[in-house]
């Protein structure tokens, strides 16, 4: 997909960057929005829209680090060091102490490859970030525009540096095995001499003494009331996934993955229930790679007590060239035992090189994964539940900002009023955080779908314009994430009409029904048709997997047009969300999401003999009703409609029974049209 070079917004959200093609992350990158309707009424801007927009970013010098860091290669014969964006794990979030790219360039969007050699050093991006990083690099970097014509690949830009048989280094637990075989190539081609591992990370060196600590923070068990699985089972039938492929054993790098698969959960990564780990399963062993000292005694207890030994987190790579010299020995015995280890196709080009290399490793989308996405019982209720106290707080949000800004005339700004939802949500059962920064947006800034506002500088959120929330949290027994868009006064007939169109698409794909073995990516465009009959469209993806008190992006499903999502078919238990939208730039923006549950429906006929599918939607928060025209709903969407919004008042009303505000609020829109 082509991005769009004319991004205005210097204010990112990381979060929704994942939320459209979708890299796994809002799995995979949200991007900017079509071209306006010739047929937009734009309004003025007004005194509540302020600079947020384009506020200015701190640029920082980085002529000492880079003269630092260019004497360490030097020292290591590197002629070109590469420095990614991700951690060892390809988390979509990172800890402050692996944002290397962000420490050598100054750059603090949330994606991108920084590229440095002797005598330059570039910085690519894609379209989100075009401005802030044009407003953030100084003098000593050159800006690689992703997507546009005639600019490079950071990989190609890395290759035209090594011609004449120079050295391309990286630090080897930042990259993929298949990027480091691609980059390799592409190296070779233009006349460089390799793609070099360099195993002490250079930035880190550079950065010394100032560079954050590894965070520490304790690991918790996940009780079984919550998991609806012990450890041992989820051993058991990986185990089987094993057996079946013939292997060695698989070696686990992905954090969500581990904190799943042993029923834990942590706070290493922000607004995310992780912490810094390895796995490796066999047949006959399971251990858990981790900093001891995170590990209380009742974790230590439970992990025994499922054939889980704990070992350091540093000794991953030592144990991994064991277990090959082990394999390697066995083969030299044996000559047709051909069993490998399994990895994931995320995992790390050191991982792989420490277990032997493509004679010993294959790789492979994780049997884990594929688990992890298709929740039991026990976790669709607990996702039933969260929904509803999460859908109150967001009720009593809405009623709360609509009575400050037209009854009390108060001066709110896009921080301060999520600020008060995260206070909102922090009174229900069973809170744990929030699953990513809200997106609070007034205005043209709801037309940036990646926004972010910023503390001092955002804009106050104006009565008359179009405000999105953008907003979820993690609790005990689910991960929550809703988009509502609202209107406090008169919106124009495009806005209404656009909303309305929005809404359809969101109906539609919850009323769908489908057979056994339908993808997301076939799915699509029933969120998209009635913006497509009106000329219409929206650039990210319409649908992101989200786990159970765990990533609020989940892997491996998604509803989208990449090709991802045409490899892994919807199946029972799985949780998505079905979130279209529609964007004019300067003016407004629209988005409607609601999370559902793939479920099994009973039809009048089964053709083929096989099952067929539909969705149950969990979130418990009503539309805008100033912003439907009734007119262009069917009949059939009015139904759906009414029910629910019935559903919402029976389950929700007892939240507000003392709260006068929220009550007539939720009365209000929650009427049957």
């Amino acid at each position: 997909m082509r991005f769009n070079p004319s991004l205005t917004t210097l204010s990112i959200n990381p979060r929704v960057a994942f939320s459209s093609v979708f890299t796994f992350p809002k799995l995979g990158y949200r991007l900017w929005n079509i071209k306006s309707s010739p047929t937009s009424k734009l309004r003025p801007i007004s005194r509540f829209q302020s600079t947020a927009v384009t506020s200015e970013m701190e640029k920082v010098d980085t002529s000492a680090r880079l003269a630092r860091l260019r004497e360490l290669m030097s020292e290591n014969n590197v002629d070109v060091y590469i420095v990614p964006s991700e951690d060892s794990h390809a988390s979509e979030y990172i800890a402050p102490c692996d944002a290397r790219r962000e420490f050598i360039s100054g750059f603090t969007g949330s994606a991108g490859c920084a590229v440095i050699a002797h005598d330059k050093a570039a910085l690519a991006t894609d379209g989100r970030y075009f401005n802030q990083a044009s407003h953030q690099l100084d003098d000593n970097w050159l800006l690689l525009k992703q997507g546009l014509s005639d600019v490079p690949t950071w990989q190609e830009w890395s290759a035209e540096q090594a011609a004449g048989g120079k050295v391309v280094a990286v630090d080897p637990t930042l990259l993929t095995s298949g990027a480091a075989k691609k980059l390799s190539e592409k190296i070779k081609k233009s006349g460089g001499k390799e793609l070099a591992p360099v195993e002490v990370n250079l930035v880190d060196r550079t950065w010394g003494d100032d560079r954050p600590p590894q965070p520490e923070e304790p690991i918790i068990v996940l009780g079984e009331n919550f998991t609806g699985k012990d450890a041992k089972t989820k051993l058991a039938e990986l185990r089987k996934e094993l057996e079946k492929k013939k292997s060695l054993g698989f070696v686990v790098s992905m954090l969500d993955e581990i904190a799943w698969l042993f029923n834990l959960r942590g706070n290493d990564i922000p607004f995310n229930p992780v912490f810094f780990s390895y796995a490796i399963i066999t047949a006959d062993d399971a251990s858990l790679y981790v900093n001891p000292s995170k590990l209380s005694a009742e974790c230590q207890s439970y992990l025994k007590e499922n054939g889980v030994s704990i070992k350091p987190y540093k000794d991953i790579f030592g144990d991994a060239s064991v277990l090959r010299e082990a394999a390697e020995a066995r083969k030299a015995d044996d000559a047709k035992d051909n069993k490998k280890f399994l990895i994931s196709n995320k995992a790390s080009w050191a991982l792989k090189r420490a277990l032997g290399g493509d004679s010993m490793v294959e790789e492979i989308r994780s049997p884990i994964g594929d688990s992890k996405a298709v929740k039991n019982e026990t976790e669709l209720e607990g996702m039933r539940a969260c929904h509803i106290r999460d859908g109150a707080a967001l009720i009593e949000f809405f009623a709360w900002l609509e009575d400050q800004l037209i009854v009390k005339k108060a001066t709110i700004d896009e921080v301060e009023a999520a600020d008060k939802l995260e206070s909102l949500r922090a009174k229900q059962k069973d809170f744990v955080g929030l699953s990513f920064p809200a997106i609070s947006s007034t205005g043209p800034n709801a037309a940036v779908i990646h926004y972010k506002p910023e503390r001092g500088s955002c804009s106050v959120v104006d009565p008359n314009a179009v405000y999105l929330c953008d907003s979820g949290a993690q609790y005990l027994d689910g991960t929550t994430d809703t988009t509502r868009t609202l209107h406090f006064s008169k919106p124009t007939e495009t806005e209404i009409e656009a909303y309305t169109l929005v809404l359809k698409g969101n109906i539609a794909l919850d009323r769908a029904v489908f057979p056994k073995g339908t993808t997301g990516f076939a799915l699509d465009g029933l969120a998209r048709q009635y913006l497509w009959q009106n000329g219409l469209d929206y650039r990210h993806g319409t649908g992101h997997g989200v786990g159970s008190y765990l990533n609020v992006h989940e892997g491996p499903i998604g509803i989208g047009t990449r090709v991802q999502y045409s490899e892994v078919s919807l199946s029972p238990g799985n949780v998505i969300s079905d979130e279209p939208g529609y964007y004019e730039d300067g003016a407004f923006g629209i988005r409607i999401e609601n999370i559902v549950m793939v479920k099994e429906i009973k039809t009048k006929y089964k053709f083929g003999d096989k099952p067929y599918l539909g969705f149950e939607h969990v979130t418990m928060v009503p539309y805008c009703r100033k912003l439907i025209d009734s007119s262009l709903l069917t009949k059939e969407e009015i139904k759906w409609l009414n029910e629910y919004n019935e559903d919402i008042w029976n389950k929700t009303k007892g939240y507000f029974e003392d709260d006068k505000v929220t009550t007539a609020w939720l009365k209000r829109e929650t009427q049957p049209f």
